[in-house]
């Protein structure tokens, strides 16, 4: 998939597919987040460290995935 890619590239598109999808799930699940969970414009609340959260997960799956597929190559 990204075997002709520089290790720089490689990391640029697994932050830019954990930031969309990070995001995409977390304003999926934010009608049912408590009041405070949720991001307000324009606000450095809790709600923004709640999404960063989900992108770091999505992150670390993405990663996971990856070393498994390598593993599973060899």
């Amino acid at each position: 998939m990204m075997d002709g890619l520089t290790p720089g590239a490689k990391r640029w598109i697994k932050y830019l597919i954990a930031i969309v999808i990070g995001n995409l799930v977390y304003f999926a699940l934010a009608p049912h987040l408590p009041p405070a969970a949720r991001h307000h414009p324009y606000h450095a609340d809790l709600g923004l460290f709640v999404d960063l959260w989900f992108c770091v997960a999505v992150y670390g799956l993405v990663e996971l995935l990856m070393f498994l597929r390598e593993r599973t190559r060899h």
